[in-house]
């Protein structure tokens, strides 16, 4: 694809220098050094090999670019820019400003072109595992032997930083297991780091490492040589392994006394030094002035539209021979729900309901994934090594394995890489064409967390199991025993949580994260928890995140109180409130088994549910400030704050006061305080 002269290619690099160095000039901050340094290695892949096409960003078999040192994002917007995406210059100009759409980094689904959203170290590397796992499983099941309609790579930009992150070695080992041959890593090798040289606190030996790894490796290529670095990814595309190009070059190549120095990594260049290096270049346009000749040569328009025609007339003659795949594929890249999913959803819900039995939610949450198995063969699962814990498996679920066309099956056996596993499932989340989910217990999600963070500033469809909450998995002890995860997961803006109190519950939990357009916390038990009776009117009122489960007979009465509870605590809310009754107090009980969409409830349902005036209690083993908003300062909460301990799990309720016992006297004391 592109250009061949070399006077002509340097030019090319030289237009994303200049582009890098003035946008971050202009704005007063940012990261020209990268931009400048990856320049010719950019040429190389996206004017040589990259398949993608502008017009349409989310043609489904274009190539995936992922930028995971997404500091240097300039680099990514002169691309997006001068191949003919939607981003005018004068977004260019607007760089790290309010409101545009080249935000500082790269951020998914606010700049076209941007493949998902990157600036912590190492996890766009991650990401691309997803990718091009979720590639290749989509290949072994939608290939035919006369039309490969998913045959695309996924191609990554890292630096040092990306690899001194332990995420790195979390998904590359796996990569490389599962040989991911589609993904190409292009290393940016300059020993510097915002610190300076790396090599003070950088010393592993990179390359060994990655083969170690079972990754092909194409050492020591000038990345200031486009012809050389085409040559590797030439070389890279014709491995049966995943590959790392490592690629030594200098940071803020071109600036006559700042490049090679960190001194050109995270600030900008200075007038003085971006005029003597437009001098030192022969560069002669003003700033944001891209001649018309190297427009014209950066321009991907039209061998995009033929890349794109021609794969759609490939996809036309599959419609034509196998009419359901196509079908079937469309749907799942488009990210849809089969037709009859609305159906089959409140059948499992049903199911469970009909069940009514006392256990685990864990145990419930299997029950149902057997259910979502068999109505969404989408469905790609997976654990962190704790898959007979977690319970995330099902009968007909088939372990992804390598074979002779690369990675097949349905559920995933992440080893313990918590981390790597989560980055990993955004990446497949946003390829599209799998509903992910991946689990792992409540106290680890700490390892996810950034993951978690980034999924949902993403919006990414992602579901992250989280099993053994709270101090109920008993003998483990403190280490495992989640006290504050729940109401800091609840924190993170566009997450949803879910802490299901029974069967119905994880059922409606799990249907909601299926459908969710964003990425979804389910939190389950480890102990056996009793089921509730419901009507159909409650069990609809699930998917509001709160809802009144057990309600006053006694309206008349004055001394009323509202007990608040999630997950397992909802059976001492319930043994409370007829305690309760017993003392002449007439008690709500409200499961909350989502705060973060009942809060998006509208205030009249809200207030239906906890109405203004009656004292409230609520209880969760965990954190008791989260509570606050609901309770008030003259509320009571039965919680827990300070680490847990090792023994079974009934003593350590009883140890800490998460009791029926205490519920009911801390409602009562509520009530008093309130007067009546």
């Amino acid at each position: 694809m592109g250009f061949e002269t070399s006077q002509g290619d340097r030019e090319l690099a030289n237009a994303l220098r200049f582009l890098a160095m003035d946008a971050v000039q202009q704005a007063g901050s940012g990261h020209p050094g990268m931009p400048m340094g990856m320049a010719e290695i950019a040429v190389a892949l996206w004017s040589r090999h990259l398949r993608h096409n502008p017009a349409n960003p989310h043609w489904l078999d274009r190539d995936r670019f992922v930028l995971s040192n997404g500091h240097g994002s300039m680099l990514l917007y002169s691309l997006l820019h001068l191949t003919g995406y939607d981003l005018p210059m004068e977004e260019l100009k607007n760089f790290r400003q309010l409101h545009s759409k080249t935000p500082g980094h790269p951020e998914y689904g606010m700049t076209p072109g941007v493949e998902t959203t990157t600036g912590p170290l190492g996890q766009g590397l991650a990401n691309a595992v997803g990718m091009a796992l979720a590639e290749s499983l989509l290949a072994n099941e939608f290939n035919k032997s006369d039309a490969r309609i998913v045959d695309h790579h996924t191609y990554v930009f890292v630096g040092d930083g990306c690899l001194m992150e332990g995420i790195s070695h979390e998904a590359c080992s796996l990569a490389g297991v599962l040989k991911l041959n589609k993904l190409i890593v292009l290393y940016d090798d300059n020993g510097i780091s915002i610190d300076g040289d790396v090599v003070h606190w950088f010393h592993d030996d990179t390359p060994k490492r990655f083969e170690a790894y079972g990754w092909n490796v194409i050492r020591a290529v000038d990345g200031h040589d486009i012809d050389a670095v085409d040559a590797a990814i030439k070389a890279a595309k014709a491995s049966d392994k995943p590959t790392l190009i490592c690629c030594k070059t200098v940071i803020g190549e071109g600036a006559p006394t700042k490049a090679g120095s960190h001194d050109a990594h995270g600030s900008p260049l200075g007038d003085k030094e971006i005029a003597a290096t437009r001098e030192n270049l022969g560069w002669t346009a003003p700033p944001f002035v891209i001649p018309g000749e190297i427009y014209a040569a950066w321009d991907a328009k039209e061998i995009g539209a033929n890349v794109e025609a021609e794969w759609s007339g490939l996809f036309d003659a599959y419609r034509t021979k196998y009419p359901q795949d196509a079908a079937e594929f469309e749907r799942r890249m488009a990210n849809r729900l089969p037709t009859d999913w609305s159906d089959k959803a409140r059948a499992i819900i049903a199911a469970a309901n009909e069940r009514a039995e006392t256990v685990a939610t864990r145990k419930a949450s299997q029950q149902v994934i057997e259910g979502l198995a068999a109505a969404l063969p989408e469905l790609l699962g997976g654990s962190a090594d704790l898959t007979g814990s977690n319970l995330t498996n099902w009968k007909a679920a088939r372990s992804v394995r390598v074979g002779e066309n690369g990675a097949s099956g349905n559920y995933v056996s992440w080893g313990v890489r918590e981390f790597g596993m989560s980055a990993a499932i955004n990446g497949l989340a946003v390829h599209g064409g799998h509903k992910v989910f991946g689990g792992t217990f409540l106290t680890f999600s700490d390892y996810s967390r950034n993951a978690l963070r980034v999924a949902a500033l993403m919006k990414a469809p992602s579901i992250f199991v989280f099993t053994h909450d709270s101090i109920g998995l008993g003998e483990d002890g403190p280490t495992h025993q989640s006290i504050e995860h729940v109401s800091s997961l609840r924190l993170i803006p566009q997450l949803q949580v879910w802490r299901p109190a029974d069967t119905v519950e994880t059922a409606v939990a799990w249907t909601q994260a299926i459908e969710h357009q964003g990425p979804s916390c389910l939190i389950f038990s480890r102990q056996n928890l009793a089921f509730n009776l419901r009507t159909d009117a409650q069990i609809a009122n699930i998917a509001k995140g709160g809802y009144v489960l057990k309600d006053w007979n006694d309206t008349a009465n004055e001394r009323k109180v509202i007990l608040i509870a999630t997950g397992s605590e909802v059976e001492l809310a319930v043994q409370a409130a007829e305690a309760l009754t017993r003392e002449g107090v007439a008690a709500r009980v409200v499961s909350m088994p989502s705060t973060t969409l009942f809060d998006k409830q509208d205030a009249t349902y809200r207030q239906g549910v906890l109405p203004h005036g009656v004292p409230r209690v609520a209880v969760e083993a965990g954190v008791t400030d989260f509570w606050r908003k609901y309770v008030g300062l003259e509320g009571g909460v039965v919680g827990i704050d300070v680490f847990g301990e090792s023994a079974p799990a009934a003593a350590l309720y009883k140890h800490f006061g998460i009791t029926v016992d205490a519920v009911v006297k801390a409602a009562v004391e509520t009530v008093g305080r309130k007067g009546h």
